[in-house]
């Protein structure tokens, strides 16, 4: 199957042959559907606070950080071109379609941030944006011959409008790390990027850090970092033989959010920020955002100082703290103990639970579910015969199986990416993130390549199953917070205004 030039190819990429024939057999074997016991819902599995514990998660976050006694990081995923955020308008351009998308887009073109800037595009080449054509205006929008939007990503497009200036989603989190991610005025910020975006990102960090400093008295540490060629997938024919390239090489390709698994393992942080680059708003209602931001790490730093004492406690334990342990997993961590646990002996139960203390830990905020497409909270059953929390998505789901369809589509909540983490152990050492990945979580997706259909595969997700043996806290976080930016004309809502 693989000849002596493709384990060259593939040692070149920093994979090994190895992993790749482990590829190759899911495309074969298919991954399992991950088995549903129940949808989460606040009070099973989804933590609601009261305003009196969102005051005490605030003061336990800030007796932490307002000294800087714990690194603090804000990790944004930012890969990637914003081309699906105007495919209306890449319709337009190219056969003339249209749609109500369309229309709106020039009945309030505006209302947008990047107006000025467009208008200074046309006015370079003598074209007056009132009188110039439709097609000439999503051209100077869309291609190099103006702004380029249509090649850009979403972290350097022009979201919202402020009295002096207009901001680009990597500026609204700077001023978002200003107000949580802020431990003794320092800022840590980092940045997953594409390679070829990447001077563009630093480009722009260097022109907007000092007066964002200023405003905000802090001194910001910005990093990058790329999607490493080594977490990429092989793709296959049909037949699920090698995909190979008009060359005659082997067909590698992106493998998803799941590979920036690898990025976040290289962090040094005691707690970590996750949100998605395009889900900010304007300043004006930040207040939740930062409320619950901060919320969440005070829930994770209660829970871990928890979770250390009880690691320490296990070194002399008895009947009673087991007890006490069964009803923190069971009730609190919600971890439901595989059935043969009741048949273990004391020592064997010490050893269940500072197995499944000793973890990674993260809070995942929770948003009402508005019919958005993408993973839910679930009970869910591990390969160890326990059930905890999962964040599932609906291809990992049999839908096909009417009970799981029902349990899959009871879900009251929705995952926007909201997470804060904590990834080191009870010594102060980084945890290697991959042995907490479920590996069989991935996808398998249809694609084509010059006219040939293929399959793809991308890794488990990462706040799915690339954090599957993650202790796991879900907490319900208003919908203001969750803001994100799809197509071009969500920045025309209320809420991007």
């Amino acid at each position: 199957m693989f000849l002596e030039k493709d384990i060259v190819q593939i040692g070149e990429r920093g994979s090994d042959l190895a992993t790749v024939k482990e590829q190759v057999k899911y495309f074969e074997d298919g991954f399992p559907f991950l088995h549903l016991s129940k949808a989460a819902t606040v009070g099973d599995g989804i933590i609601r606070l009261t305003d009196s514990q969102i005051t005490e998660m605030l003061a336990e976050f800030d007796k932490n950080t307002l000294e800087g006694e714990i690194a603090l990081l804000k990790f944004v995923p930012a890969s990637g071109a914003a081309t699906r955020m105007f495919k209306s308008l890449f319709g337009f351009l190219q056969e003339g379609k249209k749609d109500k998308s369309v229309d709106e887009f020039f009945a309030r073109l505006r209302e947008f941030a990047f107006f000025d800037d467009l208008k200074t595009a046309l006015a370079a080449d003598g074209n007056d944006i009132e009188t110039a054509d439709e097609t000439t205006i999503v051209s100077y929008f869309l291609t190099n011959k103006g702004l380029g939007y249509g090649e850009l990503p979403k972290g350097l497009l022009k979201f919202h409008n402020y009295e002096n200036r207009s901001r680009t989603p990597l500026e609204e989190h700077l001023v978002e790390g200003a107000k949580y991610a802020n431990a003794g005025g320092h800022v840590k910020i980092h940045f997953t990027v594409s390679p070829e975006h990447r001077d563009k990102f630093e480009k722009l960090v260097v022109e907007v850090l000092p007066s964002y400093q200023s405003v905000f008295g802090v001194k910001y540490f910005v990093s990058f970092s790329e999607q490493k060629s080594a977490t990429d997938t092989i793709a296959v024919n049909l037949d699920n033989t090698p995909f190979r390239e008009k060359d005659g090489s082997l067909l590698f390709r992106p493998a998803g959010h799941g590979a920036l698994l690898d990025n976040l393992s290289q962090l040094d942080a005691d707690i970590i920020f996750i949100k998605n680059i395009d889900n900010v708003v304007p300043d004006r209602i930040k207040e939740d955002t930062i409320t619950y931001k901060k919320a969440l790490a005070g829930i994770v730093l209660t829970y871990q100082k928890r979770i250390f004492g009880y690691l320490k406690k296990l070194q002399q334990y008895d009947s009673a703290l087991l007890n006490e342990l069964d009803s923190f997993f069971r009730n609190e961590l919600c971890v439901i103990p595989p059935a043969s646990f009741d048949g273990l002996t004391d020592e064997q139960k010490k050893d269940y639970f500072v197995q499944k203390l000793d973890r990674p830990l993260r809070a995942c905020g929770m948003v009402k579910n508005q019919g958005e497409p993408g993973g839910g909270p679930f009970w869910a059953q591990n390969s160890d015969g326990s059930s905890s929390l999962q964040v599932v998505e609906s291809a990992q789901v049999d839908v096909d199986d009417a009970e799981q369809n029902k349990i899959f589509k009871d879900s009251t909540h929705f995952n926007p990416v909201d997470l804060v983490c904590a990834i080191k152990n009870s010594k102060g050492e980084l945890y290697d993130l991959k042995k907490f990945r479920d590996p069989l979580t991935g996808f398998i997706t249809g694609k084509s390549k010059d006219g040939k259909d293929l399959k793809a595969q991308e890794l488990p997700g990462l706040w799915n199953g690339a954090m599957a043996d993650w202790n796991t806290l879900f907490v319900e976080v208003p919908l203001l917070t969750f803001n994100p930016v799809k197509t071009v004309n969500d920045l025309l809502r209320e809420q991007h205004q």
